[in-house]
């Protein structure tokens, strides 16, 4: 009778999954459990990317790279601080509101403290 062929190492993007199953000793549970929720935030990562590409005007590199940052663990990160910054340096700076220092004299404070 063959051996079985040994499983593949687990990959770092299932951490969760691989504890429930490795160590917790759960069995397929973990996959069965983290497997789906770890898909369908990857889909609603893609569908944010295309939806504020769309919003944002973002070139069709721009959205490659907000795309393909959807593969490497902790990548996200990186593409969103990119494009906060970038965003940040397309906005025109705030002009602070100037307040006068001292109040314009009207006819009633004139009169007010002349009495």
């Amino acid at each position: 009778m063959p051996s079985p062929s040994p499983k593949p190492a687990p990959g770092p993007a299932c951490w969760q999954a691989c504890y429930v199953k490795y160590i917790a000793q759960a069995g397929e549970v973990g996959v069965k459990v983290f497997g789906p929720i770890h898909g369908g935030l990857f889909l609603l990562y893609l569908a944010a990317v295309l939806l504020t590409a769309r919003e944002l005007g973002w070139s069709r590199a721009t959205i490659t790279v907000g795309l393909a940052c959807a593969v490497p663990p902790f990548a996200t990160i990186w593409f969103e601080r990119r494009q906060m910054r970038r965003e940040r340096a397309l906005q025109p700076a705030a002009q602070p509101a100037v307040q006068p220092a001292v109040q314009p004299a009207t006819a009633e404070t004139v009169t007010g403290r002349l009495r």
